[in-house]
């Protein structure tokens, strides 16, 4: 098996294959392998920790996209004045520094600490161990408003805070995976789960199980928390979206229960496309010779519709596929030389595939065709706060906003 699928099978993300060959030759050099399948061979479940600790992602800040904690200390209160206590979610919480902005908006709210509770988990053990200290640098503090730096914050090096120990006590961590998580026994468990900005690392069978998963920790009247990118794709595994301004809040959709979704998501039995044939009848009498039968005319074939090129497109890059994927949205491009969306799915294609100058390029000429492309915006202000261009993703998040709130009042 190779490296990409192995760590695609250990963490559900898309890895693309340039990620996954760099980080095992890394772990080559460290631990003295000089041949990769050799390497493979060898790996060890501490080794394999090892090597996805160079592919997973665990950037975030304090107070990242504040309405969304706003919004969970608003149900908070509401709870308690009803005499009933919050159990919060952060998966994957990164380094601490979402539950930690959780824990301080309900303090400074006014909630008391019976009210609620707040378990953080994440694949990585060193972001597990980074967010136990709860010591941050100058970027954890992003936020325009750092005012509660100064009341939750005690100053121990250069550049460098740690939360105070009533904020740290307040929040469980533990290592974890969503898609292995016990939803058995924390069925319904949790009444506010954040899981943001992870979907966008999955494929759609994985984006799928994760949304199951978080539907089942969710109660049925529980708020999931979801990246600006992201709703999107929850809205169609089983949520719909909550009235909270940029809060990017989603809760569980009752209407359409998830069996139904799954059955109507797969495609019809072959025996179904086929009409019945219908029962045999006695053979006619055979009638007297008479004229000879005119010819009956051959019938022409309707000509067939073209491809979507597109739709292949989606599976070969949800295959891994990448090259022929590209193959497929250039070649549609050849037929409607204006298809935003094949400029948006070459964007995709060249992110899993780690080339970010490409995606960035190929997300722009989306937008310049279609400039209310919810998806592309949100694809491009994620890229831009990577490269720590913090102004150009506020204003691509601001535009992306403004479409999705339209979408939705419309709706």
């Amino acid at each position: 098996m190779t490296a990409q699928a192995l760590l695609r099978r250990a963490t559900g993300l898309s890895v693309s294959k340039a990620v996954a060959e760099r980080a095992v030759r890394q772990r080559m050099e460290q631990t003295g392998f000089s041949d990769s399948a050799a390497y493979l061979q060898a790996l060890t479940p501490a080794e394999m920790t090892q090597l996805i600790e160079l592919v997973v992602v665990p950037e975030s800040w304090l107070f990242r996209d504040p309405q969304a904690f706003y919004a969970s200390v608003e149900l908070v209160q509401e709870r308690w004045a009803r005499g009933r206590t919050t159990r919060i979610l952060s998966i994957p919480c990164a380094g601490g520094e979402e539950p930690y902005s959780m824990a301080m908006a309900l303090r400074d709210g006014g909630v008391p600490k019976q009210a609620f509770s707040i378990d953080a988990y994440d694949l990585s053990p060193v972001c597990i161990e980074r967010a136990q200290a709860g010591v941050y640098g100058r970027n954890a503090f992003r936020a325009q408003d750092v005012a509660f730096r100064e009341r939750y914050f005690t100053h121990v090096a250069d550049d460098a805070y740690r939360i105070i120990d009533a904020l740290r006590d307040q929040v469980t961590f533990r290592q974890g995976n969503l898609l292995q998580f016990d939803t058995a026994t924390y069925s319904r468990h949790y009444d506010v789960i954040f899981c943001r900005n992870l979907l966008i690392y999955f494929d759609k069978p994985t984006t799928r199980a994760a949304s199951q998963n978080l539907s089942a920790l969710l109660a049925d009247d529980g708020m999931l928390l979801a990246g600006y990118a992201e709703v999107p794709s929850f809205c169609q595994n089983g949520f719909a979206p909550l009235q909270f301004r940029q809060a990017f809040a989603l809760k569980k959709e009752t209407a359409a229960p998830a069996a139904v979704i799954q059955v109507a998501a797969l495609p019809p039995p072959t025996s179904a496309l086929r009409s019945v044939p219908p029962a045999p009848r006695p053979a006619p009498a055979r009638a007297a010779p008479g004229p000879a039968a005119r010819p009956r005319p051959v019938p022409v074939q309707a000509p067939q519709p073209p491809a979507d090129l597109l739709a292949e497109a989606r599976l070969l890059a949800d295959r891994g596929q990448l090259r022929e994927a590209g193959e497929k949205c250039h070649a549609h491009l050849a037929r409607v030389p204006e298809a935003a969306e094949a400029y948006f799915m070459l964007g995709i294609i060249n992110e899993l595939a780690g080339k970010m100058d490409l995606a960035d390029d190929y997300w722009r000429r989306c937008i310049y065709l279609q400039p209310d492309h919810y998806e592309a915006l949100c694809h491009l202000s994620l890229l831009a706060e990577r490269n720590g261009n913090h102004t150009a993703a506020a204003t691509l998040k601001a535009r992306a906003a403004r479409i999705y709130q339209r979408r939705q009042a419309s709706n």
